[in-house]
């Protein structure tokens, strides 16, 4: 675990590197980044909570299994085998 000397050499080092009049603005940056990573998270969970269960109607669905590929349909050929 990190303690306070070395956080503070961490700081300064930042400091140097970046310079003092460039830190609130990439301190801005970073906060929007988290804001959105954080929405964008939130809204994942969201769509998947939402998200019906396959097996509650009785239409048709779609699945995926990997490493299957379905070649494409033709206007005349008709509906795709299941």
């Amino acid at each position: 675990m990190l303690g306070m000397s070395e956080v503070a050499i961490i700081l300064i080092v930042v400091i140097l590197l970046v310079g003092a009049k460039k830190l609130p603005e990439l301190a801005r940056s970073a906060g929007k980044s988290a804001r959105i990573l954080k929405a964008e998270a939130r809204a994942l969970r969201n769509k998947d909570a939402a998200a019906p269960d396959p097996g509650s109607s009785g239409a048709a669905t779609l699945r995926v299994v990997p490493g299957e590929t379905v070649p494409p349909r033709d206007a005349d050929q008709g509906p795709r085998p299941q």
